[in-house]
């Protein structure tokens, strides 16, 4: 990693997309895609869309999104899974460093899969503004690691990770306009990038947005 790399969000994250044809399998994270399924569609936020496979999924489940990222790269590959997929027309990409982003508009979803950085952000931040663009009824979810994969850039046995409540405590939402509605740590089996097989815990927190 360059020292400009670890100051510049995009640099960093243009760098790490731009580093191989693909990073990610194209597939939704699962917690979205079972959390959905029982969801009238609306309009979807997807922050930190990677290479689109939470956006496109999304999409071809009768969703308009606006798919947030700050590198290009990732941004013009979900673009391109979206035209593959056929829903080109129901999702919007634009490009934002989160750490300034406000987003404009009304979601009835907020989805933050796995909105984790080696870098320093103000994630609590990013996502009370994002909860904020919330329609009364909205649900926002956020799914971070709760364990260390052996491929992962977090693989350290001294990381400890929040738990569901002291993740939900951390984002300081108003309570008189929102109400935790899941806080678990379901387990699953995972494959890393090189086809690594293990299981891993997933740290969830869905947020209903009541007034």
């Amino acid at each position: 990693m360059h020292q400009h790399d670890t100051d510049d969000p995009a640099a960093f994250w243009e760098r790490h997309y731009s580093s191989s044809d693909r990073i990610w399998s194209g597939r939704a994270n699962p917690v979205l895609a079972a959390t959905v399924a029982d969801l009238p569609p609306g309009r979807a936020l997807d922050l930190g869309c990677g290479e689109g496979g939470d956006a496109v999924h999304l999409a071809a489940a009768g969703w308009q999104v606006t798919a947030v990222d700050v590198s290009a790269t990732a941004l013009a590959r979900t673009r391109e899974h979206a035209a593959a997929a056929g829903v080109a027309d129901a999702v919007a990409t634009e490009r934002h460093d989160l750490a300034d982003y406000s987003p404009a508009g009304e979601f009835d979803l907020v989805s933050a899969q796995f909105l984790q950085s080696p870098l320093e952000f103000e994630r609590a931040s990013v996502l009370r503004r994002a909860a904020d663009a919330l329609v009364v009824g909205g649900l926002l979810l956020v799914v971070d690691h709760g364990s260390a994969p052996s491929w992962g850039w977090r693989h350290d046995h001294h990381v400890e990770f929040p738990s569901p409540a002291e993740l939900y405590e951390g984002l300081g939402l108003d309570e008189a306009r929102f109400r935790p509605e899941r806080l678990e740590s379901p387990e699953r089996d995972a494959v890393g990038p090189d086809g690594e097989a293990g299981r891993i815990t997933d740290t969830v927190v869905a947020v209903r947005r009541i007034a």
